[in-house]
């Protein structure tokens, strides 16, 4: 009889130790005691300074559109793309030097400087060498997009591109299906592109500081991973009825074996 009170009782703990709590599934999460409060206006992101391998979209306007055609390409290597497709073949690509390469200005060393800084270099330049100012010339620079990856425990793991200027890493993950109940929300690792290599930094998503986090905006090329909780691992079950049943299931064949042994 005490043997099957200890056995209940050590069912009962291993079964709620093994659940995921609703604490490590929780977003964002404020102070106990806090009611509806206004969280401090963050600073804002730094401006992305372009990198290796980032494509930008780059487009010239002028009162006569005959003058500028040369800077507009229209995908004549494919001219059936659409989309993310006639962005790869209309774009111009940070080269492994650090350049773009356009049609009459040639190599333009763009490495380190935002899509503003760009836009004005262009623009200098096209009307200091090749228009006057009553050509009303108008250039934008836009990244074409933000592009990331995000694998591990997540709805649709891959990659994917957003178009936007900015996004959060909480709106990366909702797009690509929310983490599963087994992913560790308090540990999410974020692998960032630096002109000296790659960085690896991490950012707990249940707790409101996550939005003061240098980390909470995504930029292009990042590569996000969800890492599994020991439950996985373990295989008791995400809920206290999934482990408790899992647990029951595996004592009553272990008691069910000695008792046939003691019998023999």
């Amino acid at each position: 009889m005490r043997f099957a009170s200890v056995l209940v009782l050590l069912l009962v703990m291993v079964s709620f130790s093994s659940c995921i709590s609703k604490k490590r599934l929780t977003y964002l999460q404020q102070n106990e005691t806090a009611t509806d409060s206004l969280i401090p206006v963050q600073k804002l992101p730094d401006a992305y300074r372009l990198q290796v391998h980032d494509l930008l979209s780059i487009r010239v306007k002028a009162l006569d559109p005959n003058f500028v055609d040369i800077f507009n390409p229209v995908g004549d290597a494919n001219p059936n793309a659409t989309g993310e497709e006639r962005l790869y073949y209309d774009g111009f690509v940070v080269n492994p030097h650090g350049n773009i390469r356009i049609p009459i200005l040639g190599e333009i060393p763009v490495l380190g400087l935002t899509v503003e800084e760009v836009r004005e270099n262009i623009e200098k330049r096209l009307l200091d060498e090749y228009y006057k100012a009553e050509a009303n010339i108008f250039v934008t620079v836009k990244l074409s997009g933000i592009r990331y990856t995000i694998n591990g425990e997540i709805g649709r793991p891959g990659s994917n591109i957003i178009y936007r200027d900015e996004i959060t890493i909480m709106e990366a993950i909702a797009n690509s299906g929310d983490i599963t109940i087994t992913g560790d929300r308090t540990d999410v690792v974020l692998i960032r592109q630096y002109p000296l290599g790659q960085k690896v930094h991490h950012i707990d998503l249940t707790t409101i500081d996550a939005m003061n986090s240098p980390y909470y905006y995504v930029q292009p090329n990042d590569l996000i991973l969800i890492n599994p909780l020991p439950q996985k691992s373990l295989g008791t079950g995400t809920t206290g009825l999934q482990s408790f049943t899992t647990i029951l299931t595996v004592v009553a064949a272990l008691t069910s074996t000695i008792l046939l042994f003691i019998r023999l």
